[in-house]
């Protein structure tokens, strides 16, 4: 399971024109589920997200949680996340897990995140969804168990 995490200001998503999540600052979360992962990723990702440290504190020091902040969640599903492109161009995906088990393993790190009282708003699974994001600093952590 991979995360790129992203400090955000403000972060909208929407499928076929239809605004579907948005949150006012926090965290934008792409996740990619790999072949073989499994259920007991769930709450150890749920909860390095929620306490990773990369809002600032008082002294301008990265020291403060989403959760420290008041900040809210957007997990938005990426496949590509395990896109492998090591041979050739065109990026192959046949270390992304399957659609049906990467969906199941998707919502349970969004009611893990819910369970840590993390506000979380999701995407739409296997959507072409267009994602409008405010990035704040920037901030980007990259984060694979």
């Amino acid at each position: 399971m991979k995360a790129v995490i992203q400090r955000v200001k403000h972060t909208s998503l929407s499928v076929d024109g239809k605004l579907i999540s948005q949150i006012p600052f926090g965290l934008a979360v792409y996740l990619g589920v790999k072949v073989g992962d499994g259920e007991e990723l769930c709450a150890q990702m749920a909860g390095k997200i929620s306490r990773l440290r990369i809002f600032e504190d008082e002294d301008g020091k990265m020291n403060k949680s989403v959760i420290d902040v008041g900040g809210e969640v957007l997990l938005i599903s990426q496949f590509t996340l395990y896109g492998d492109c090591s041979h050739g161009n065109r990026p192959g995906f046949t270390l992304a897990e399957r659609p049906e088990r990467a969906n199941a393993l998707y919502k349970k790190v969004a009611e893990e995140l819910k369970a840590l009282n993390v506000p979380v708003s999701t995407g739409v699974f296997g959507a072409d969804m267009k994602i409008e994001q405010y990035n704040d600093g920037p901030v980007t952590i990259i984060y694979e168990i």
